[in-house]
């Protein structure tokens, strides 16, 4: 059975930088997606499996960056410049396939991302 665990929410002012890190059971194509109170899951950000491709929703582009270590089976998603807009459950995704054209199979817990004003 496919685990992704993720770790690194919490609560950060305007402005601040948080880094989320989503461990997996083995090597797959990974992504974020978020959840605001009120609306719909929506795609934040994939990698490719090699890692050589990434993709960003407009809303985060320039502001978050994700990345890979392969030897760690692990997907991190730098968070900076948040914005309260950015407050949501973030679930890490991941598939054999490009997430981008729509969710994976699997799914993380989920963990808070709170930005304060």
């Amino acid at each position: 059975q496919v685990q992704l665990v993720e770790s690194g929410g919490g609560l950060v002012q305007a402005g601040g930088s948080l880094r989320l890190s989503c461990a997996t059971s083995s090597r797959y194509a990974m992504g974020w997606f978020r959840q605001a109170p009120g609306k719909e899951r929506e795609f934040v950000t994939a990698i490719s499996w090699s890692g050589g491709s990434t993709s960003y929703a407009d809303s985060v582009k320039g502001r978050f960056t994700i990345s890979r270590d392969d030897a760690k089976n692990t997907v991190y998603l730098q968070m900076n410049s948040l914005k309260p807009d950015d407050t949501a459950v973030y679930y890490c995704n991941a598939d054999l396939r490009w997430l981008p054209t729509g969710p994976g199979k699997f799914w993380g817990q989920g963990t808070q991302v709170t930005v304060s004003s």
